[in-house]
């Protein structure tokens, strides 16, 4: 049996994930971060983009779309707050698309420093929800 290590990953709204895994890669804020069992205790920020954990009772990876927020391993425990976690399978193509072009428009007519800074990162988010959308459909 593999070694695994407990993984929750919680949002604003509900608890996403709560498992073990072999081992969990997140988007840090300078390049991606591979944690696995025994990994040296840190807390860190993370920026939107995809969290990919391998369970160990299935093949494929699975993939939760985070908006950011802050990682923490502890020695046995990986924890992930995100303001919004949405599962891969759950993310929602037009959706997206439609927030992108929207957060596009608001940034070419922004009246106001503080709107094209929201537009900004809005545009950010749904630009890592569509880059997770694409490594899910790049397995199928």
């Amino acid at each position: 049996m593999a070694m695994t290590i407990h993984v929750d990953i919680v949002s604003a709204e509900a608890a996403i994930f709560s498992g073990l895994a072999e081992f969990l890669i997140a988007p840090g804020e300078v390049g991606e971060l591979g944690i696995y069992p025994h990994h040296t205790p840190l807390i860190t920020r993370i920026k939107p983009g995809s969290l990919r954990i391998k369970r160990p009772d299935i093949e494929q990876e699975e993939l939760i779309y985070v908006s950011g927020g802050i990682l923490e391993v502890q020695p046995g425990t990986i924890t992930v707050l995100s303001d919004t976690a949405i599962r891969g399978a759950d993310l929602d193509e037009a959706r997206i698309l439609e927030a992108k072009r929207s957060a596009e428009e608001a940034m070419k007519n922004r009246e106001s420093e503080m709107d094209y800074a929201r537009a900004q990162a809005e545009l950010v988010e749904a630009v890592a929800q569509l880059h997770a959308l694409q490594k899910i459909r790049g397995r199928h």
